[in-house]
């Protein structure tokens, strides 16, 4: 990955979800399965550090929170809605296989013209390959600004899976449905620049590096599976389909931050940065458990990570640039220090990104 000399970020806006919905309301839907399995209320606080997250209102598009982000963003910029060069819209959640739901979000803010308008999809990394990509265009010369958004829903998939958790009560499905009562939802747009335009250029892009584990794509899935029947002779005829995940959040842990570790040297090589000199970071927000790992394993001091998973929970690729934005709103990031956003996704795969805050 290139070294940056011309690539500045140059505003974020974000949108939260309105419904506030905490652990405890959660556990209450989830009371006959705990009961049954023996498990004590309190304890998915206590596995995650997540006390509450934020839902949509039922049926809200992805293409509304993620224009209002997209909005806020191009205020804060500066920018015409004309010199935008490239917008992706980078979520996990869609509103449709086609079009892109960035050609909603484009045509809600007025992008149009010879504007390169697509989706990218990486799991949690999508908003950071969305970077990348815009970097690029911008260091090649091909544009002088693009945007990223991203809006991502975690209603739908969380009623679907404690209806499944509740019919198949057994402490296996437990387990692997854990990871879903973290998820949260809300909206994230960035706008970067080739510095060109009048006001603060924004914070420099230095660099960064990514890195893959494939073996492990099956350790983290979320997709669609029959309603009902095996594909087997004699089977029942599946009915329709429905949202599934299942996330072996052990393995996700031990051979994420095994890949993390081995990104951070990467990194700190590319961008001939010591962790001394790292003043910030930012990383994805899964949880309490995670967190304090890849700290550890990396060397970084809590002082200088900035977490909004304990009220936001895990919002996909939203939460990294979202917990950024809120870190620099409070004053945690200051101007002229070196920041580091450290993303990772299911797949595996692992993007870290330097910048001059």
């Amino acid at each position: 990955m290139p070294k940056y000399s011309g690539v500045f970020l140059n505003s974020i806006g974000y949108e939260l979800a309105p419904v506030v919905v905490s652990s405890a309301e959660l556990e209450e839907r989830l009371a006959p399965l705990y009961t049954r399995l023996r498990v004590q209320p309190g304890q998915l606080e206590a596995l995650t550090g997540i006390t509450e997250r934020r839902w949509w209102e039922p049926g809200t598009p992805l293409s509304r929170g993620a224009t209002v982000a997209a909005r806020r963003a191009l205020a804060g910029s500066g920018v015409p809605v004309g010199e935008i060069g490239a917008l992706i819209y980078a979520g996990v959640c869609r509103e449709q296989f086609e079009p892109a739901t960035a050609c909603r979000v484009a045509d809600g803010i007025g992008v149009s013209g010879r504007t390169a308008v697509y989706d990218l999809s990486n799991a949690c990394l999508a908003v950071m390959n969305g970077i990348l990509d815009i970097a690029n265009r911008i260091q090649l010369g091909q544009i002088r600004a693009g945007m990223v958004v991203s809006c991502e829903s975690a209603r739908e998939i969380n009623d679907v899976m404690i209806q499944r958790m509740l019919a198949t009560a057994t402490m296996e499905n437990f387990t692997l449905s854990l990871a879903t009562l973290t998820g949260g939802s809300g909206a994230i747009a960035l706008v970067l620049t080739d510095g060109s335009f009048p006001g603060p250029r924004g914070h420099r892009l230095v660099g960064g590096v990514t890195c893959t584990a494939p073996q492990h794509h099956a350790l983290c899935r979320w997709g669609l599976a029959p309603l009902a029947g095996s594909g087997a002779p004699g089977a029942p005829e599946p009915r329709g389909v429905e949202q599934f995940m299942s996330t072996d959040s052990v393995a996700v842990m031990k051979h994420g931050v095994d890949l993390g570790r081995k990104t951070w040297a990467a990194f700190l090589a590319e961008l001939g940065w010591t962790t001394d000199q790292v003043d910030r970071v930012c990383c994805h927000q899964v949880g309490s458990a995670h967190q304090r790992q890849i700290l550890d394993v990396l060397g970084i001091s809590a002082a200088k990570d900035f977490s909004t998973y304990p009220h936001l929970g895990n919002i996909g690729t939203v939460s990294l640039p979202l917990t950024a934005a809120i870190a620099d709103e409070r004053g945690f990031l200051q101007p002229g220090q070196r920041v580091a956003f450290l993303g990772i996704g299911s797949g595996l795969n692992c993007i870290m990104l330097g910048w001059e805050w």
